[in-house]
This record gives C-alpha cells, sequence and structure tokens, in this order.
C-alpha cells in the first residue's frame, strides 16, 4: 500500500480516500490530507467522508473544497455499495484507502461475514468467540465476541504514528500485531481446522493519517471465498490491525452439510 518515502520531497499518491465518520477524528484526517495535499506531499483523486449525518463536524470545522464529498449513509450500507462493487469486478484502485475511526466497530469483519452469508445462504455462517490469548498486555472481549487487542498497556498519545522508538517508553518498538495475529492462528489450528490471518493493516500514510488499502480488503474477501469453497467447516481469524493494536474476530464456516 502507498507509504510515505524517506525523501522530504517525495509525494504519496493515493486514489478515493475513504473518511469513516465525519466527527472529531474524520475531521482532523481530513484537515490533514488537505493540509498535505496544500503543501505537495499528498495527492489524491478525491475524499469521501461518510457519515450518516449530512451535517457532520467535517461540514461545519473545515471550508469547502471540490475534492471532497460527504457521503450521506449509515457506514454497512456505504461499505456493502463501494466494496461489493470492487468486489464483484475483483478489482480495486491501487491506490485507493481507507482511513479507519479509532472508534469505529469492526467493520472490515462485518463485511466480510455479510459476504460470506451472501454467498452460501444455505451454509452455517457465524462469529465465535477467539478461544486463545493473544498474549498481549491489553486483551478485552465485547459481547459481539470481536477481541480488542493491544501491545499498550498505557495511554498512546492521540494519533500516535507508531514509530520504531515507541515514544512512550522511548525504547524500540519490539513488537508486530501482524507477527501476534499469526502465531495465535498456528495456535487456534491445533485445536480445529483454521486458516488466515486475514489481516487489514493500518499504517501512517502521511500528515499522522493512517490508512489500508481497499485492494487489501478484497483480498481479503478472496481468501474467504477460497477457504471455503472445499465445503468444509473452517474458521479464519480476521483482525484490522496497526503495528501495536486491533480488533480481531473468528469467522466460522459450517460444513456444507449443515445447510
Amino acid at each position: 500500500m502507498p507509504t510515505a518515502l524517506p525523501d522530504s520531497e517525495a509525494i504519496v499518491e493515493l486514489g478515493d480516500v475513504i473518511v469513516i465518520g465525519g466527527g472529531c477524528y474524520g475531521t482532523f484526517y481530513t484537515g490533514q490530507l488537505e493540509t498535505a495535499r496544500a503543501r505537495s506531499k499528498v495527492r489524491y483523486r478525491r475524499i469521501m467522508v461518510v457519515d450518516r449525518d449530512p451535517h457532520c463536524q467535517v461540514t461545519r470545522d473545515l471550508p469547502p473544497d471540490t475534492s471532497r464529498e460527504v457521503v450521506v449513509a449509515e457506514w454497512g450500507e456505504f461499505l456493502n455499495r463501494y466494496l461489493g462493487d470492487a468486489a464483484d469486478r475483483q478489482s480495486a484502485g491501487p491506490d485507493d484507502v481507507i482511513v479507519p475511526s479509532p472508534l469505529m466497530p469492526h467493520l472490515m469483519y462485518e463485511w466480510l461475514l455479510r459476504r460470506a452469508r451472501a454467498r452460501w445462504p444455505k451454509r452455517t455462517v457465524e462469529t465465535t468467540r477467539v478461544n486463545a490469548s493473544p498474549h498481549t498486555p491489553y486483551d478485552a472481549t465485547a459481547p459481539d465476541h470481536t477481541r480488542y487487542i493491544s501491545f499498550a498497556d498505557w495511554i498512546c498519545p492521540t494519533h500516535c504514528i507508531e514509530p520504531a522508538l515507541c515514544p512512550v517508553i522511548h525504547g524500540p518498538r519490539t513488537w508486530e500485531m501482524a507477527d501476534a495475529l499469526a502465531d495465535l492462528t498456528t495456535r487456534l489450528n491445533r485445536g480445529a481446522p483454521t486458516a488466515g490471518p486475514v489481516l487489514f493493516q493500518c499504517r501512517h500514510t502521511v500528515f499522522a493519517v493512517g490508512t489500508f488499502s481497499v485492494a487489501a480488503v478484497i483480498e481479503g474477501d478472496r481468501l474467504v471465498t477460497a477457504a471455503g469453497e472445499a465445503g468444509d467447516a473452517i474458521d479464519l481469524v480476521v483482525g484490522t490491525i496497526s503495528s501495536c493494536h486491533g480488533a480481531v474476530n473468528v469467522l466460522r464456516l459450517g460444513g456444507m452439510r449443515n445447510g
């Protein structure tokens, strides 16, 4: 996915930028992107801010911009349409990205779950608990079985870009969430057929804005399809993560005989 290069003159090239939510976080991220563009640090085709409120904070706090569109929709409704179209084409713009909100639910997992249920209407498709510890200092499971995990047992700086030297401990960041979930998947696979992990990894792109690519989401949908094609029961570990934090679910596909 696109990332800023060490060269301070490098320009980050993006296509569609989808900002989840038009509240305080979405307003900050949109403003940062527009400032970065004004300073020739990033180019993009358009920003789409997705919020159910047509008068959300973005519209009140930021001046009008011809490259910005507020899409008035529920997040799930928008993702069904936007990601579904891209997945059905089996393609996405190579530089189309999503800017997640720290407070959003596990939207990418929920989209994969809806896609799987539509793909296999006579098959059991459900969310099940992550029945192994990720071995992270912070670890909490929500009522919907989403497991929220973090390597930080402290309050992180707002809009931290997760550099190699952690700004809290003032030392090297020795952890990587993608590695932790790969290990978790291996341990889960010893008890039941488990695939993955399917990961949507948010990385710093420019001016304290983190993104993950739409192409990665489409690839995640392809991986779920491939895992379920044999018709056997299988679990898939799905995570939306950064280097330090993550939201994790297990998507369980029942055997075809169950339908």
